[in-house]
């Protein structure tokens, strides 16, 4: 897409008070251009008051030699960014070159840089990771682990280089309000772990320079998010990462004039924005799973620096992240999965958890157990790591070990204000079956930026094993064809017409006409069990199609039968999508495919058409293809159902579940 067409499509998704916004920020952009504005000349800190340390000694238990295997790493130079993993970078790296693609982008007014153009900057999402700076947390967690001096002489290398590589304001690092206030966020965890102002970094003639030179960035990049949130429809996890930033910063370091009057801006927002982005149900409003999951943490990671320095945020901000890790359960699996509903960018805003198998879903619901004293979240979560050792200390595990076993898994069925409707039995256990349907809105505000066309799709487990998945996000700024494949309606489990997706593109992070869905029933308790919904994404076709979706499950025959109706009046082309997880076997048998696990099989019938078109590592058309991990991509099996109608018309599709094998006689 041309930059005029993106301007174009961009324009029309403003209202007047949008547009007058942003040409106030072109025109302090310009300003900037002449210094005006700036904070060139930062102002004197006063080095009397520092904010009380929020983390400390680990409780036991904490994986030291996976810790020190990656803070070993990164002193050696090599670096895990996205999909290149051991990236030989440097260290201390060259912090303006893309380590994807070699570019190395302009040194020039950071807000002047065009930072959405390959040409200029490379692959952006590789070039900002590093300077995020989870690597100088992780070099001081080792430190704290083993005081071991190299550690903590690494870190200050490493901050050293990105003062010297990347002067305020200049260069593609002073671009993005969100980057500096991540960053700013690992600055102070990094900045406590190290031993904060009392530190040995900072002793001495040119540890107290060191000290000031820090000081003086922070208060730069706190200066440059309080002249730069994202308003508007750019209001999303951005805004809300931007008052994370700016409220950790001012409790931390509260050495300026304006710290208060920062802090106190960040916490309203905070407040407002938990509330405006997240549904009352506990579903975050951009439809994203992995971004609900950096929103609680954002949530999460504030509210326990507020406890460290004696405040807290309110009873409704607190009931809100506990209503979300109820919604984060009712989606976890019994073998721990999560849909990959929505985008996602692997993006984490702290890194202090190094052990094997990580999982980000159930480090957030032990710390919400912890919070919130709740057994059922603990079972979920299934143990206590390392991140939350870090963060909860001896103390946490206590009371973690205090908590008591909890019942059966009874999820939330419904979350009706957020979109998503659940089928099942027997949760948490070898026998359980769960479909999480999905009759949600495209996205958040005018552009749902990180939305994928998805209406009435749905995903489907047995006995913790993913059979029926959502395949992913895999690509951002770059590589448009797979960008756009993988948040288009051919990429889910739901009903395509006419090659055309439900809701239409508008650029990498704009959509234009969108589908609206409609629940019509939900019937989650009887032993048939029924979710029915409706989208009028295809209404805009010259001759309009309703899409209506009736999913039944019977429990006790563990068969889930789909009715798709599809109401017109002339001709059109129709495909199915299904698709398997990785594990999955599928094979085409006459009337459909049969697919077999590791733990489970299914039998899958549908007569519409000439059958099923069996896709893996397809790129004409584009299909067989997950993305479990930001730019990487590898096999899977699409099951593809086409055929025509005419006129208003049903197809059923019946999916049989056949028990669980015992693990105890697997081969």
């Amino acid at each position: 897409m041309t930059s005029l067409a993106w301007k174009v499509n961009r324009l029309k998704l403003m209202g007047a008070p949008e547009i007058a916004w942003r040409v106030q920020q072109l025109v302090q952009k310009k300003a900037s251009k002449l210094g005006l504005g700036l904070a060139a000349t930062p102002a004197e800190p006063s080095l009397s008051r520092f904010g009380v340390a929020f983390i400390g000694a680990p409780a036991e238990g904490v994986d030291r030699a996976a810790l020190c295997e990656a803070a070993d790493a990164v002193l050696a130079g090599r670096w895990n960014v996205f999909a290149m993993r051991g990236l030989q970078l440097g260290f201390p790296p060259q912090w303006n070159r893309d380590p994807k693609t070699g570019t190395v982008a302009p040194m020039k007014l950071g807000k002047a840089i065009d930072y959405r153009s390959e040409a200029v900057v490379g692959d952006i999402k590789y070039l900002w990771e590093p300077s995020r700076h989870l690597e100088l947390v992780t070099l001081a967690l080792a430190w704290r682990a083993t005081g071991g001096q190299r550690y903590a002489d690494g870190a200050r290398m490493l901050l050293d280089s990105w003062f010297d590589q990347c002067p305020y304001p200049q260069g593609v690092h002073w671009t993005s309000s969100l980057e500096l206030a991540v960053r700013l966020l690992n600055w102070a965890f990094a900045w406590n772990l190290l031993g904060g102002n009392d530190g040995l970094l900072f002793k001495g003639h040119g540890g107290q320079q060191f000290r000031r030179r820090w000081l003086d960035n922070i208060y730069q990049h706190c200066h440059f998010i309080r002249g730069y949130f994202s308003r508007h429809s750019s209001a999303n996890n951005h805004l809300f990462g931007e008052y994370m930033g700016l409220y950790v910063a001012s409790v931390q370091w509260p050495c300026w004039n304006e710290s208060a009057r920062w802090r106190e801006l960040a916490q309203r927002g905070l407040e407002t924005e938990a509330l405006k982005q997240n549904t009352a149900d506990g579903v975050n409003r951009e439809q994203a799973i992995y971004y609900q999951h950096e929103v609680m943490d954002m949530m999460l990671l504030c509210q326990h620096v507020a406890r460290a320095n004696g405040s807290s945020f309110s009873p409704a901000y607190l009931q809100r992240l506990e209503r979300m890790a109820e919604f984060v359960t009712a989606l976890m699996d019994a073998g721990g999965n999560v849909p990959m509903t929505g985008d996602a960018d692997d993006a984490q805003m702290v890194r202090l958890s190094y052990e094997a198998g990580w999982s980000p879903y159930r480090s957030l619901l032990a710390s919400c157990a912890l919070l919130f004293n709740r057994p059922d979240f603990k079972r979920k979560a299934g143990s206590l790591d390392d991140k939350n050792r870090w963060l909860f200390t001896h103390e946490g595990a206590d009371r973690w070990d205090a908590l008591p076993e909890s019942g059966p898994e009874q999820p939330v069925m419904a979350f009706p204000e957020g979109g998503y409707y659940l089928l099942g039995k027997d949760f948490g256990t070898d026998r359980e079956v769960r479909i999480v349907a999905d009759c949600a809105p495209l996205g958040y505000l005018s552009i749902a930026a990180h939305g994928h066309a998805d209406a009435l799709s749905f995903t489907l487990s047995a006995g913790g094993e993913e059979l029926l998945i959502d395949p992913g996000t895999y690509a951002y700024h770059t590589q448009k064809v797979w960008r756009d494949y993988f948040r288009s309606t051919a990429a889910h489990n739901t009903v395509q017409v006419d090659g055309c997706d439900q809701s239409e593109i508008g650029g990498n992070f704009m959509w234009l006409r969108k589908a609206d869905a409609k629940l019509l029933q939900h019937l989650p308790q009887a032993a048939i069990q029924v979710f029915e919904g409706e989208h009028d994404g295809y209404r805009r076709l010259e001759d309009p199609v309703l899409h209506r979706r009736k999913i039944t499950f019977d429990s006790n025959r563990n068969v889930v039968v789909v009715k798709d109706i599809l109401e017109s009046s002339k001709d059109h082309d129709i495909a199915l999508h299904w698709h398997f997880a990785e594990g999955i076997a599928v094979e085409r048998e006459p009337g459909g495919v049969r697919g077999a696990g590791r733990r489970s099989r299914l039998q899958m019938r549908c007569e519409f058409g000439d059958g099923p078109e069996l896709l893996r590592c397809s790129e004409a058309p584009i299909g067989g293809w997950i993305s479990r991990k930001f730019d990487e991509k590898t096999t899977i099996t699409t099951a593809v159902w086409r055929g025509r109608i005419h006129g208003t018309t049903e197809i059923v599709t019946e999916f049989t579940l056949y028990p669980v094998v015992d693990a105890k006689h697997e081969h």
